[in-house]
């Protein structure tokens, strides 16, 4: 296998020899000196805000306000990483056992080795970041391949890497398919991607080949429930928030709405005054807030209008919106009901500023409809009564879930890990479960004070051994590790005596 892939021809070869060659060393570093290259990233990355601010204006025409929210979310996983670094790198104590009695059993975090991003585009900065902060954090070396969608944002993180790092160590490698599949051909140790289903598969197929660990976060069909009980002037505003954020395009912005048909008129009716109060207040049009950002391509906004104008032929009805703009990139919000689950719209994640609304008439048709669909990234339930809040909590599973808002459970607390389940993603994100992702969690036993005969348990099998094998096996063993720990205090403090009447 070796001697094939040194005769393949890949021009990304040079660079991952570099990062392999220089793993070692990265791996001997200190808390205290990841923590300063931390800082030093940090600080490169807050330097350049104006570039970063005008490569998201030229792709998305994102306003300031959003993007600087990327930044402090990016800020925040650093000074927590740079708090932390040194109790995770720590010997991780764990309880013994009567099996390992007078032993020490620990867990000792050390990084994969060499780890490789294939990011995505609409978040370039955050997505970029936090991954490659944990990479750092685990004493790991990493390549970051940003998205050719964005390559106004892919040109300020190459600059701001090369700022900071030599490309032994942090590498940002720009270009399209190509390059990442030549990437993908490398026995990287660790492989993270954020994206879609379809890339998300071919990075599985590419981990598989060199037995390497996956971190994927994907999208899916994130639903929100809004039960009767619920505050629909509430529900609307922050839904409203939450679909139209970067126009639709965040992995955990709620795709469509079940809501109970009681309330489903009103919470409608709210949810159009809603995003009309934030993206229309002067009557001027969608189309001039300042705050709306536009389709990052045509390739996308083509999808998304496909999608909008089958489930207007199959019958859908326009509550809100429902007009586009090719030359702007611009779709307007858009609010559907009647919608069915022959249409399209309903059997493929959105990933724009549309809403379907479908009315239920009891919980467990609402889940039917759920289930139907791969697990989410993201779910939200709407109530005030906390039977309903916890039937539906109960009764449906997801990456994250969040009660009475949305979108607030990604960047915001790095004590939760974030990711997805089965087809919405494998393996979290953020805070220490970056750092446990690129790090090999090591059991250790050291046999520091041994207890009774410690050729008991070698053949020839003594009877007494027998004997107590099998008395072990024939009855629960109720032994508290309160009484472990004291005999082992006891065993620990006997041999040191010993040691020292010798």
């Amino acid at each position: 296998m070796n001697a094939v892939l040194q005769a393949e021809d890949n021009p990304q070869r040079p660079l991952f020899e570099r990062l392999a060659t220089n793993a070692d060393a990265l791996r001997a570093t200190t808390a205290e000196q990841r923590v300063a290259k931390i800082r030093r990233l940090l600080a490169a990355i807050l330097g350049v805000r104006p570039a970063i601010l005008e490569a998201g204006r030229k792709e998305l025409r994102l306003s300031p306000t959003d993007l600087d929210a990327q930044l402090l979310m990016v800020k925040a996983e650093a000074e927590f990483i740079c708090k932390h670094l040194a109790a995770w790198m720590a010997p991780q104590p764990v309880q013994g056992s009567l099996m390992t009695l007078g032993k020490r059993s620990y867990i000792q975090y050390e990084p994969k080795g060499v780890v490789l991003h294939v990011s995505t585009w609409n978040a370039p900065i955050a997505e970029a970041f936090v991954p490659g902060m944990g990479a750092i954090a685990a004493g790991c070396a990493f390549v970051l391949k940003p998205s050719e969608l964005a390559p106004h944002s892919a040109q300020v993180l190459a600059d701001i890497v090369a700022s900071v790092f030599k490309d032994d160590e942090f590498a940002v490698v720009q270009g399209g398919a190509d390059v990442a599949t030549d990437l993908l051909k490398l026995p990287f140790n660790h492989f993270f991607y954020i994206g879609g289903h379809a890339v998300g598969r071919i990075i599985l197929r590419a981990a598989a080949e060199h037995f390497a660990t996956v971190t994927l976060e994907m999208g899916g069909k994130n639903p929100v429930v809004i039960d009767a009980s619920a505050d629909l002037a509430e529900a609307g505003r922050k839904i409203a928030w939450g679909r139209l954020a970067n126009a639709g395009q965040v992995c955990v912005a709620p795709d469509y709405a079940l809501v109970q048909a009681s309330v489903a008129d009103a919470f409608v009716t709210e949810l159009a005054q809603a995003m009309r109060a934030m993206y229309d207040a002067a009557g001027t049009g969608f189309q001039e807030s300042a705050d709306l950002p536009r389709i990052v391509n045509r390739r996308h906004f083509d999808r998304i209008k496909a999608l909008l104008d089958d489930a207007l032929a199959k019958g859908a009805r326009v509550e809100l919106g429902g007009h586009t703009d090719a030359e702007d990139l611009y779709i307007e919000p858009t609010i559907l009901s009647h919608v069915t689950e022959d249409m399209r719209i309903m059997q493929e994640e959105v990933f724009g500023p549309i809403l379907c609304v479908l009315p239920y008439t009891t919980r467990e048709a609402a889940i039917a409809t759920i289930r139907r669909r791969p697990k989410p990234l993201s779910s939200y339930v709407f109530a005030k009564d906390r039977d309903a809040i916890d039937w539906f909590l109960a009764h449906t599973t997801s990456g994250s879930t969040v009660v009475n808002h949305n979108l607030i459970q990604s960047g915001t607390n790095p004590y939760l890990p974030f990711g997805g389940v089965n087809a919405s993603g494998r393996g979290r994100l953020g805070g220490f479960a970056t750092f446990q992702e690129c790090s090999n969690a090591r059991s250790v036993v050291e046999d520091e004070y041994p207890a009774g005969d410690p050729n008991l348990m070698f053949p020839p099998y003594s009877d007494k051994y027998k004997q107590m094998i099998g008395k072990m096996l024939a009855k629960e063993i109720k032994l508290p590790d309160a009484a472990i720990n004291l005999i082992n205090g006891i065993i620990k403090t006997t041999s040191v005596f010993s040691r020292a009447k010798h």
